[in-house]
């Protein structure tokens, strides 16, 4: 690690807790995130997690060491604008550091995992059905994963109480920031200026929705997803259905379906969190 990686560890409190043999930086309440936590808790990898400052996390994680990405990696609308391209080739979160190796992306990180830690896996060793999780995980990263992401910054920037608690916790935590009105702040520059999540973009975002929770629906029907053993497919999925969940007009609807069973399995609510 190199000098400047070195301060920027231990200006974030970034000490290795005994045992840990990876950290994994993140943000409150990302939904990718916690693909990366719920992957690295199946390997049953020891690990501690290190909360980047929402927006500063791009440059941070260059101080740390990651490479970034040399092309833009998400879409919004079929495009890539200039604000997101510069924040995908920053470096993006999840960030994992294993010993030297430094890991973005959870399809890298979950590919990585079961080449370090084989067991428990997370991709069936079945040629066909490893095909159907891995084509449900490429789904859940490119396709759903910016559509919940999208819809809850609509509804967030433009009026917390539209949140389950105001976002301020669930079955991901608190959204994007611990404290409420830099919270307020995140989820207006976010949907603004990262993903164009706005009152012109979001009627047509939750016409499409029905149909991506129609696809979880089928995938959980068909064993690929939500089966005795979960899979990167699941750790993949389930958190974004979690975050579309904290939209109070959405989540009757996606409890009453399989998905809402999914993420009862998989990330369910604490019984002491707030009610909306």
């Amino acid at each position: 690690m190199n000098a400047a990686a070195m301060n920027a560890e231990e200006a974030l409190g970034a000490g290795t807790s005994e045992g840990a043999k990876a950290t994994l930086y993140v943000i409150p309440g990302s939904h990718a995130c916690r693909t990366g936590i719920l992957m690295l808790e199946h390997k049953r990898v020891p690990f501690h997690t290190v909360e980047l400052f929402t927006g500063a996390h791009p440059y941070l994680l260059r101080l740390l060491g990651f490479p970034g990405n040399k092309q833009p990696i998400r879409t919004v609308d079929g495009r890539t604008h200039r604000s997101l391209a510069l924040i995908d080739r920053l470096g993006t979160v999840p960030a994992l550091r294993y010993g030297s190796a430094r890991v973005q992306t959870n399809r890298a990180i979950a590919r990585f995992l079961d080449r370090v830690q084989p067991q428990p896996p997370l991709f069936p060793a079945d040629a066909e059905r490893r095909a159907a999780v891995e084509e449900a995980e490429r789904w859940g990263d490119e396709v759903l994963q910016m559509a919940a992401r999208r819809i809850a910054l609509a509804a967030a920037a433009r009026d917390t109480s539209e949140m389950y608690d105001h976002g301020g916790s669930g079955r991901l935590g608190a959204l994007l920031s611990h404290n409420r009105a830099i919270r307020t702040v995140h989820g207006h520059v976010a949907a603004r200026v990262a993903f164009r999540a706005n009152a012109d973009t979001e009627p047509k975002m939750l016409a499409e929705l029905p149909q991506m929770l129609d696809h979880v629906d089928q995938l959980i029907g068909a064993g690929v997803l939500n089966a005795a053993e979960l899979n990167a497919a699941d750790f993949m999925i389930a958190p974004s259905v979690a975050l579309l969940s904290y939209r109070n007009d959405l989540r009757d609807e996606i409890a009453a379906r399989p998905a809402g069973a999914m993420i009862d399995r998989i990330l369910p609510l604490a019984p002491t969190s707030a009610a909306a």
